[in-house]
Order: C-alpha cells, then sequence, then structure tokens
C-alpha cells in the first residue's frame, strides 16, 4: 500500500495557540456542529488521557509506548505539561515496580475530586508484574499520593491491560472504582476501594471482544496493524471506553474494536459474591455507535465519544439517539473525554491511527497532539 502523508488534513483548519484555562482559547472547529477549543498543544510524547478538578486543573497522561516519556502523568499549567504529582514518582523504574509510574493509561478525577491514576504497569504494552498495574490517588489539596492500590496477578494478569475507569463513592465503605480490560480476556476490573480488593468480571464476555473481522476506514483507508514487514493484521482491542450513568445505575463499555455498546447492572459487578452468569445475565445491547475510543457521561444522563471514522465528537441522548456536536479534520483519533464542572467536555485528538505500527512501519503523526474542548449544558457525573 502507498505510504500517505496526511499533510492536507493537518493543515486545514487553523489551530489556535496555546491558551490558558483561564484565558480564551480561539474556535478551531472548520466542519459541523459547534466550535470547540484548543487548549494545549503538545509537542512531545502522545497524550491519551485527560481530566478537570473541580476548581478547573487539567491533567494528562502519556503512556511509553515508544515516544520519549520524561513523565508519564503531567498537570497543565500555562499551557505546558508539567511532572505530577512531581518527577520522581514519574520515573520508570523496573526495580521498584509498586513506587514508580511506570506507563499511565488514564488519569481521573473522583467525585471527592481526588486524583487517580491508572498505571498499566506494562511500558511498550509488553506485558506486567505484580506492582506495575495499580490505582494511585493524589490528594488535590496537598498534591501527595494518599492511597495506591496493587492489582493481584488473578484479576489483572500479565498480558491485561488496564484502560480507563470510573468510580462511584456510594458503594461500600469507601466508594468503588470500575477499569476496563483491553487486552488478555478483555472485561471488567471491580476495586472496593475501602479495602483494596478487586475482582475481575465479563472476562471474555463477547460485549467486551473485539470484534471478529472489523475494518474501520480512517483517514480514507482501512485501518489495520501495518508492519514494515509482513502482512496487515486486523486491529483488535477489545473492552475500552467506559462511562457511568449518572444515576450509578448501569455502566456503559465499548471495545474499540467495534460499534457496538453495551452497559451492564452495577449492583452485580459490585457484588463480590456474584458469579459470572449472574453478572453476564444483566449485561444490555444498546446497539450500533460511531467507532469510538473513550467514552464519558454527564449529569444529564448523556454519553459522549468519539468518532474515529469521522473527525468527530459525538453525544447519545437517553433516549438512544446520536448526535454529532463537533467535527474538524483536526480531530484526528478522539482519544479520552472528560466532562468538567465548567460545563465543557474535553477531549484528546493524538493521531494514534498515524502510528509506525499502523503505517508499514512509517511514524506519520504531525505534532502538535491536541486538548480541545465544547461547550455543554451538563456538569460531570458524581456518585458520593
Amino acid at each position: 500500500m502507498k505510504r500517505r502523508t496526511f499533510i492536507a488534513a493537518a493543515a486545514t483548519a487553523p489551530l489556535a495557540a496555546t491558551t490558558q484555562l483561564t484565558g480564551h482559547a480561539s474556535a478551531t472547529s472548520a466542519g459541523r456542529g459547534r466550535s470547540y477549543e484548543t487548549v494545549a498543544r503538545f509537542w512531545g510524547a502522545m497524550p491519551t488521557g485527560v481530566t478537570v478538578s473541580r476548581r478547573g486543573r487539567v491533567f494528562v497522561n502519556f503512556p511509553r509506548w515508544g515516544d520519549d516519556v520524561p513523565f508519564t502523568v503531567a498537570e497543565v499549567r500555562d499551557g505546558e505539561p508539567v511532572a505530577y504529582p512531581d518527577a520522581e514518582v514519574n520515573r520508570e523504574d523496573p526495580s521498584d515496580l509498586a513506587g514508580h509510574l511506570q506507563s499511565v493509561q488514564s488519569v481521573v478525577v473522583d467525585p471527592a475530586d481526588r486524583l487517580w491514576i491508572l498505571d498499566t504497569g506494562s511500558p511498550l504494552m509488553a506485558g506486567s508484574s505484580y506492582g506495575g498495574p495499580k490505582l494511585v490517588a493524589v490528594d488535590l489539596r496537598t498534591d501527595r499520593i494518599v492511597r495506591k492500590i496493587l492489582f493481584p496477578p488473578e484479576v489483572v494478569p500479565s498480558d491485561s491491560y488496564p484502560n480507563d475507569v470510573r468510580f462511584d463513592l456510594r458503594r461500600g465503605a469507601e466508594g468503588m472504582a470500575f477499569i476496563t480490560d483491553s487486552a488478555g480476556s478483555n472485561g471488567v476490573v471491580v476495586v472496593d476501594l475501602a479495602t483494596g480488593r478487586s475482582w475481575r468480571r465479563l472476562a471474555g464476555h463477547v460485549s467486551a471482544l473485539p470484534d471478529d473481522g472489523f475494518l474501520p476506514v480512517i483517514e480514507g483507508e482501512p485501518f489495520m496493524n501495518r508492519p514494515a514487514d509482513g502482512e496487515p493484521t486486523h486491529f483488535e482491542v477489545g473492552s475500552d471506553g467506559i462511562a457511568i450513568g449518572a444515576d450509578g445505575e448501569r455502566l456503559f463499555y465499548c471495545p474499540l474494536s467495534s460499534r457496538r455498546l453495551h452497559s451492564v447492572a452495577i449492583d452485580a459487578l459490585a457484588d463480590p459474591d456474584a458469579s459470572d452468569a449472574e453478572v453476564a445475565a444483566t449485561v444490555e445491547d444498546l446497539g450500533s455507535k460511531p467507532m469510538a475510543d473513550g467514552l464519558e457521561s454527564d449529569d444529564k444522563g448523556r454519553l459522549y465519544g468519539g468518532d474515529l471514522e469521522h473527525n468527530a465528537i459525538w453525544r447519545r441522548k437517553p433516549d438512544g439517539t446520536y448526535e454529532t456536536l463537533a467535527q474538524g479534520p483536526d480531530l484526528i483519533w478522539v482519544d479520552t473525554l472528560s466532562v468538567a464542572s465548567d460545563h465543557h467536555v474535553y477531549a484528546i485528538a493524538n493521531q494514534l491511527n498515524r502510528q509506525a505500527k499502523h503505517q508499514e512501519g512509517h511514524d506519520l503523526r504531525r505534532k502538535p497532539y491536541l486538548l480541545v474542548r465544547l461547550p455543554i449544558d451538563a456538569g460531570p457525573v458524581r456518585l458520593r
């Protein structure tokens, strides 16, 4: 296949200068839907996750997938990423897996305004060992780590990839976390935040698995794994996007290699004594949706996601209908989304599809990677 340059799409829409959150970013939209703003531009490593605290502090993360990643978690200050909570804990250290952040895939501020860091423990997606995969909590009042939960190998095996996390602090003594696992047998990991106990659900369930033969078209060409040497193979990633309903009754999730959306009863997930069959019996097929990476929800019962095949951001209404909120040529691979207290949804656009492993060994990403936001008439889901 002839290698593409992707120059035209990157140059079509005017990009705003990097701005602080307290300032006014210029509109960057050039397509359908409402205008969106550029909050930050990243000229170094590729980001995947974003989250926003009640006071408007913005945090992002950079997994160690092969870029030069001096820190895997950062706070965006004056438009620039700064190692968070400090440089030392961000230092990759195979000799101290539990004491350092190895490769972070997601950051999420919970309903109590604590920052939770989801460490895959798997740099280069090469597999993990005990101590690497973990949830780490940071008190945003002191900027200090206050909790660390390690996942045992029977819950997060070495071939797993913990991807994204959501919280319901009303359950149990101190709340529960729900995590998608996008590799291995796929599924959802549940964590009791009071005890640190965790368990695995929906492992191998069809709703969590990539679709057989799934072949999306992104930026005009079939998207596959395309090594420099060897035949192309299908891109197969399971349960990835995750969102929690505004009433805390259902957990929404989707495989990345799919256009399907499912939900499951949180009561069933949160019961450590429920059988796999009992949990699976509560799964609902919610039909088709655009191919999306991350999912998000708001306090009005709506879901959000990126439409990877159309450079867009969509919203799903409670009645199951979809609307395009924004579309533009620079919204290339909308990854994680975060609904914030300022009534905006924030999103990372990171050009993941242009990585070398998808482009016959040629890295076609064109910096900067973007953090954008667009206004909505709702706030985040806070279950506490």
